[in-house]
């Protein structure tokens, strides 16, 4: 296993000091902490955990440490000490990196009336109280809090203190805010007035979420140049969620942000385990190389937040651990330095160990796949972030049945939609890109061209980039389909019907017809498209003894066809990913999978064949390959916390190897043995005796 200390060594203050930053520990402070908490038990997690960096409470909100600048709150607990500067201290004899976290998001009543062009002004005009403790104030995130004030702040913690970095949390503000000054910059950049409220068809929205775009891009600047002014190799990371990177401008991403943390901290209601993981594939449909670090709570994350609670020990280790099956780093937070229970600590221990066992071997590999599901970022954008998830059922539907599928496969935004990102795959599929620039349509045009394969569903390219509908899809010579009308629906109790024998419709023995689903579009195949399902018009689902079709089946319900060029394309006029997210029907994942192996038109790289439900990663270098299982079988898998670990029986892996190589040496990582192997029509067939929550098999080639 790693150490925490002496590994850090090469890298310790310096600009590449993000790489050896792999295991973090979080502690957030709570006012009273600098009388109650113990800062020997919590330098005793760091080594426990194997943490070798550390993110701990400095400032903006209240500071931990005696601050000189005119109304940063100090705690009224902390006399003489300096807590946070102390933890520094420690944290550093163990050569760890070290982060400062400041929270720019209330302020209190003196700093208010002082300066009560600070605070956040509600829609009819009044100062918006803190929602959750209305003693404080919300801060304005598009004025001058954030671009004098807290600027100086983080100014005051680099000079005074050995950090690599300044962290913000709830930086980005809390809505549309009403003041004066925010209007009439909004006005003179746009033309209107601020929106009434969040509308995807309002124009003012739309010119609003541009503009705090181009705020919020140019405050990461500012902050980051305030930091290296003063300590070159340091940075500011803005704290974010998995799609965040579509609210910025991704120049002054990769200019200033040298590693992005995700805050999805754990499952609430009906989530699944692989979504720590689609995190990083998030950030890496972006930014392919940049390392992603996840933000784990040990508590549960429902809305009721329950802050200081803890939750299971496997319901910790499942996200942690599928964060590092697709090669984010590992990352706990504790809120409140004083521990009343302290069942978390085991759990994340192990957690960590397990991460540093792997290490070793994926740090040196890309990740790599044949199918991308492309981001829809274009689309996503129109929709305010608390809205955001009803427009995300599309891709989350068509996520979930690839790893049904046990198919390998990464994400690629569609803000990055070039030769090369595109050429990495053989397959992208587009689950309801709706809004679709000419210049993106044309790219994915030559890739096709190219000999790539496209599937895509709803309403993928009928809208451009602004939202407005064209007269047919952007794409309609790519997917051989013509816009006729729709969508309509909701419509209930409709079926597509199988018709004639195609790939696509096998193995559904037994069924004419499969459900089909509630937004449907019309739309007219091309000539040399081929309908290997058709929708069946429809019927009434009451009173029972009217619900029967009365005409036969009619107009395509899933198009697909041969390119010429080498691909196979595959269009879906319904919502497929959606529907198949809200109900799970086992037809609707037979009928993806289906289409995506058709259009792959080849016997996937890697085939994994056995009991369960794993998520899987694919990580490529020269000298090999890296396979990651992580085990998503749980009778609690739709909805945590996870009680207990239901250890999988023996894989058999299917590896395609490349020309001209033959495998050296097939290891378990975990398990730290070799595994038996054999070869065959040009693939190495592998067995996995079992899966207990990860394993990665890597693959040495001679």
């Amino acid at each position: 296993m790693l150490d925490a200390r002496n590994q850090n060594i090469d890298t310790l203050r310096t600009p590449e000091w993000f790489k050896t930053a792999t295991r973090w520990t979080q502690l957030t402070f709570v006012e009273d902490d600098p009388e109650k908490y113990d800062p020997a038990f919590w330098i005793d997690v760091f080594k426990r955990t194997k943490s070798n960096a550390v993110c701990l409470s400095a400032g903006g909100y209240i500071a931990y440490y005696p601050s000189e600048v005119p109304y940063h709150y100090v705690s009224k607990y902390l006399g003489d000490k300096d807590i946070f500067g102390a933890l520094v201290d420690a944290a550093r004899k163990l050569d760890m990196h070290v982060m400062a976290r400041v929270d720019p998001h209330a302020i209190h009543d003196d700093a208010a009336k002082a300066h009560p062009e600070w605070v956040m002004i509600n829609a009819d005009g009044t100062p918006r109280r803190h929602w959750a403790y209305p003693d404080v104030w919300v801060t304005n995130a598009y004025g001058d809090y954030n671009t004098v004030f807290m600027p100086e702040v983080v100014k005051e913690i680099v000079r005074k203190y050995d950090i690599d970095a300044v962290f913000a949390n709830r930086w980005q503000g809390h809505g549309v805010d009403y003041s004066e000054d925010s209007a009439r910059r909004f006005k003179d950049m746009s033309g209107h007035a601020l929106p009434a409220k969040p509308d995807a068809e309002d124009p003012a929205w739309q010119a609003w979420v541009q503009w705090r775009r181009r705020v919020l891009t140019d405050m990461i600047a500012q902050w980051d140049d305030a930091v290296k002014a003063i300590r070159p190799h340091a940075s500011f990371i803005p704290n974010m969620g998995g799609a965040s990177l579509m609210e910025f401008d991704l120049s002054v991403i990769a200019r200033h942000c040298p590693f992005l943390v995700v805050d999805h901290q754990g499952r609430k209601g009906l989530e699944l385990g692989w979504s720590a993981g689609r995190n990083g594939k998030r950030i890496r449909a972006t930014f392919p190389d940049r390392p992603v670090v996840l933000i784990t709570s040990i508590g549960p994350e429902e809305e009721y937040r329950w802050k200081d609670a803890v939750t299971s020990g496997e319901e910790m280790q499942l996200w942690i651990n599928d964060g590092t099956a697709h090669g984010l780093y590992a990352w706990f937070t504790k809120f409140n330095g004083v521990v009343p229970d302290k069942r978390w600590v085991e759990p994340v221990a192990d957690a960590f160990s397990l991460q540093a066992a792997v290490e070793p071997v994926l740090e040196s590999m890309k990740p790599t796949a044949e199918i991308a599901v492309i981001d829809p970022s274009t689309t996503l954008r129109h929709w305010a972030p608390e809205e955001r998830h009803s427009a995300e059922k599309h891709d989350l539907g068509l996520y979930h049945a690839l790893v049904e599928a046990r198919l390998p496969f990464e994400l690629l935004s569609d803000q990055v939609l070039t030769e090369e990102s595109l050429d990495r795959f053989k397959l992208i599929i587009l689950a309801n890109a709706s809004c679709l620039s000419d210049a993106q349509n044309a790219a994915i045009r030559a890739y096709v061209d190219r000999g790539g394969s496209v599937i895509a569903s709803y309403e993928t390219s009928l809208r451009d980039e602004f939202g407005t509908k064209r007269p047919d899809f952007g794409l309609a010579d790519v997917l051989g389909a013509r816009y006729v009308s729709g969508p309509r629906g909701i419509v209930k109790n409709t079926y597509v019907a199988l018709s004639g024998d195609h790939p696509i419709n096998r193995g559904f023995d037994g069924a004419e017809r499969i459900m089909g689903g509630t937004r449907l579009i019309h739309a007219e195949p091309s000539a040399d498209a081929k309908t290997p399902f058709l929708y069946i018009p429809d019927f009434p689902d009451l009173p029972m003894e009217e619900v029967y079709p009365r005409e036969a089946p009619e107009g395509a319900a899933v198009i697909a066809r041969e390119t010429g060029k080498g691909g196979r394309t595959v269009y879906i006029p319904w919502n497929i990913g959606e529907i198949f997210w809200e109900v799970f029907a086992v037809d609707h994942a037979r009928l993806i999978a289906n289409a995506v192996h058709w259009a792959l038109g080849k016997t996937p790289r890697v085939t994994v064949n056995g009991k369960g439900v794993i998520d899987l990663a694919l990580r490529e270098n020269s000298e090999g390959l890296a396979l990651s299982l992580f085990n998503l079988t749980n009778p609690m898998m739709m909805k945590g916390p996870i009680r207990d670990n239901y250890p999988l029986a023996a894989q058999t892996i299917s590896v395609e190897i490349p020309q001209g190589k033959s495998i050296a040496k097939a290891w378990l990582v975990v398990a730290d043995r070799a595994a038996s192997f054999s070869f065959g029509n040009g693939r190495a067939q592998v067995e996995v005796p079992g899966v207990d929550r990860l394993e990665v098999l890597h693959l040495t080639w001679k």
